[in-house]
């Protein structure tokens, strides 16, 4: 982008605001997008459109959302993997190929 543009927005009583569109276009913003803010140490407020990641999985962010606090607010439940385990795990595999940046596939494929 080459010009530099300013706009102004308003704040209503709960901290809301309506992004302009000079802004929404510029960053390619639809409805029910994502804006990420980063604060600069001067103030200043950069403000990015978020790509949503493909094959992103609502479910599955908010169960690691859920782990992530629980291990927040209990580190004292966390437990270290022996092991005993891990060979365990690895006796139950045995040969098995895994491509972890393979695609899943659905059980009609």
């Amino acid at each position: 982008m080459s010009a530099t543009f300013e706009v102004e927005s308003t704040l209503t009583d709960r901290y809301q605001t309506t992004v302009p569109e000079t802004v929404r276009r510029a960053l390619r913003l639809g409805k029910r997008d994502k804006i990420h803010y980063s604060v600069r140490p001067s103030g200043e407020v950069v403000l990015t459109r978020v790509d949503p990641l493909r094959g992103e999985d609502p479910v599955l962010g908010q169960f690691l959302g859920f782990l992530a606090r629980d291990m927040a607010q209990h580190p004292e439940r966390l437990q270290s993997v022996d092991a005993e385990f891990i060979q365990r795990l690895q006796s139950l595999v045995g040969e098995v190929a895994i491509d972890l940046d393979a695609d899943l596939l659905a059980d009609d494929e």
